[in-house]
């Protein structure tokens, strides 16, 4: 066993060591006629550390040889004599202890001596699902991109270098449909909607690194290299495949989950009875591989809500899948096999890893890896956690590629008790919510109001009451006011350094315990309770004007002018902090914020998560004249003059709204 670590250790690529060389490591840990092997929690944690966790470590150490190959999603009736039970090893290990991973903090393999390390990794990688390419984006794809956004923000304030990746899943019968329904071809589709989700992400500031597409060729590239790698494992075989398939779901359906008429209970509409002669990915041969990675790594699957459902599933038994489609043309052909092209889970989850490949590199996994995998976390809808939680590890698995640190499931977004979606045209458009409130009140409505994981709530009249509130009355007042005051009595001039305010300051207390809270909502994803906290600085500003009473203080002079002086310093610093912790949020208003507290773009662009330390603003800074920052939302309707400029556009627009004459509310079930 120690030999083996210390080659997991040693090892300098997560594709340098092949499976049939780590079965021969195996053999050499283990002498011919030894007991069961037993690895240790030290030992394993050496193991988990290193870049061969899921290709030796879940792979080559735990495969199980069932011969098992009912598929949850069809009934295999018949299959052809290839080989699909060899077993990576006749030897269990048995793992004591439990081990953690965190989306935020990861550790990297060195040469430690056995000891475990565990040291910051400077690349973050997040991404968002690859979107379906059948039709445009909509809210429901627009609110998981303004979350990874605000996560990437963030850790990129906190001094990691992140990489953020987007894009479009553009192969598949469905996209070829709705291709042909316009009269166009798949490609030429595929590049117009791929364009429709580049402006709407310019216009919602999504500050992305890398917008991928599934039919870029250094894609089909890698994708055909990983089913080799698949293939060459043992983990591909051929067989007949019948079940009712669901085109909108891109997926076979079991009995169990489909409701009256055979209807597919997402998309409500009848599931086709299909029968074809597929290629099968032998998913059962990692049943307790990922029992032991989900035990093991609690933070795998996040909420942790999310995680008990994964854990059901795996424990019900898992069942083998189809990877390909006979009759669907408009797709990734199958290296082997030609006649058939590879079904969408064994292309698009690929997506994570093609868009890491650098520009001018050889297209091939190795290259792609070298710089961001291990993604950080996926952040995905909960009706597609199970690709992304059970398929996704044990394809990577038998591939022989390290696994992402984390999944995170958020709740949708329904509309009369549905899921919000294309295909069942109830869908609450963001070009309209942008066009009508702006950026801001987007953004922050949909972070702030919608606890991120769970399923969530919109009303137009509630989504106005909320930004007006919080943007306009709480944090756009608490500015105006302060600044007016210190034009009006110190030439607009900040008389004080904010550190010569006392630490037992009630605001300034308010302030340092409010950033902290913030910064662990956000390294947990909880958005929402980030927002809460930054509002109570501004909360607690207001409280404080009203209790100092600054205006009365100047009136009476002196030693009280100074006092008075020193307020304003002090709400005029824990405004600063609060534009900067509420940035990832809000980015464009904080801007403003921090324009008007007299500072350049340039010193807003360059801020880290340090600057909300006290202290920042400093006497002699001189500010702008105060303007709303955020201007009140009505119940409004946009004159059609911008709504034109605005599509399409890829630019944010000055808003003007005039009179509308009723709200339109969509119920979003909790």
């Amino acid at each position: 066993m120690a030999l083996l670590l210390r080659s997991l250790q040693c090892a300098s690529s997560p594709g340098a060591m092949s499976v049939s060389r780590s079965a021969a490591l195996l053999r050499l840990a283990k002498p011919e006629g030894a007991a069961m092997g037993i690895c240790t929690h030290q030992d394993f944690s050496a193991m988990s550390s290193c870049s061969f966790y899921s290709s030796l470590a879940f792979g080559a150490l735990h495969s199980s040889s069932s011969s098992s190959r009912d598929n949850s999603r069809g009934r295999v009736v018949s299959k052809k004599k290839k080989d699909v039970l060899r077993a990576y090893s006749s030897y269990r290990v048995v793992v004591r202890g439990a081990a953690s991973s965190s989306a935020d903090v990861t550790g990297e393999c060195g040469d430690s001596g056995g000891r475990e390390e565990h040291e910051p990794r400077k690349m973050f990688t997040v991404t968002t699902p690859l979107y379906y390419a059948n039709a445009a984006p909509h809210m429901g794809s627009a609110y998981p991109t303004i979350a990874a956004d605000a996560l990437a923000r963030f850790q990129r304030l906190q001094g990691r270098e992140v990489f953020f990746i987007t894009g479009t899943d553009e192969h598949g019968e469905k996209i070829a449909l709705s291709a042909a329904t316009k009269g166009r071809a798949p490609k030429e589709h595929c590049d117009l909607v791929a364009a429709e989700y580049q402006a709407l992400w310019n216009d919602l500031s999504i500050a992305y690194d890398r917008f991928v597409r599934t039919t870029e060729a250094n894609h089909e590239n890698l994708v055909s290299e990983f089913y080799n790698r698949v293939e060459a494992n043992g983990d591909i075989y051929q067989a007949k495949y019948e079940g009712h398939y669901c085109i909108n779901c891109e997926e076979y359906k079991d009995e169990k989950e489909l409701i009256e008429d055979h209807c597919c209970p997402i998309h409500r509409k009848t599931c086709e009875l299909r029968k074809e002669d597929n290629y099968f990915f032998a998913l059962s041969k990692y049943q307790q591989p990922l029992e032991e990675l989900l035990s093991l790594n609690p933070d795998f699957v996040r909420p942790s809500f999310r995680m008990n459902e994964v854990q059901g599933w795996v424990k019900e038994g898992l069942r083998d899948f189809s990877i390909s489609r006979a009759a669907v043309e408009w797709g990734i052909p199958v290296p082997s096999d030609p006649k058939q092209t590879i079904y969408v889970w064994f292309d698009a989850l690929l997506g994570y890893v093609s868009a890491l490949l650098g520009d001018g590199k050889e297209p091939n996994i190795a290259n792609a890896i070298q710089k961001g995998w291990p993604a950080s976390v996926h952040i995905i809808g909960k009706d597609i956690l199970r690709f992304h939680a059970v398929y996704w590890p044990a394809m990577l698995m038998s591939a022989g590629l390290p696994l992402p640190e984390a999944v995170f499931g958020h709740g949708f977004l329904t509309k009369d008790g549905l899921k919000m979606g294309k295909s069942l045209g109830n869908t609450i458009e963001p070009r309209d919510l942008l066009s009508r409130f702006g950026v801001d009140a987007v953004r922050y409505y949909f972070l702030k109001e919608i606890e991120f994981g769970k399923d969530g709530d919109f009303s137009e009249e509630r989504f106005i009451n909320i930004v007006n509130a919080n943007l306009a009355n709480t944090i756009g007042n608490l500015l105006n006011r302060t600044l007016g005051l210190l034009k009006k009595n110190c030439n607009a001039t900040v008389l004080f350094d904010s550190a010569s305010i006392p630490e037992n300051n009630s605001l300034r207390k308010v302030t340092t315990e409010s950033v902290e809270r913030a910064r662990e909502g956000y390294s947990q994803l909880d958005f929402s309770s980030s927002c809460d906290v930054i509002l109570n600085i501004a909360s607690a500003g207001n409280v404080y004007m009203n209790d100092r009473t600054p205006w009365s203080l100047f009136k009476q002079g002196g030693l009280a002018s100074n006092e008075a002086s020193q307020d304003l310093t002090a709400v005029l610093e824990a405004v600063r902090i609060l534009a900067v912790a509420l940035s990832p949020v809000i980015p464009e208003l904080c801007s403003r914020i921090y324009s008007q507290l007299g500072y350049s773009k340039a010193d807003f662009e360059s801020l880290s998560w340090g600057d909300t330390q006290w202290g920042g603003l400093r006497a002699g800074q001189v500010m702008a004249n105060a303007q709303p920052i955020f201007k009140k939302l009505e119940e409004l309707e946009p004159q059609e003059s911008n709504t034109e400029s605005l599509k399409g556009s890829g630019k944010s627009v000055d808003h003007q709204f005039k009179q509308k004459s009723a709200p339109v509310t969509a119920s979003i079930e909790l």
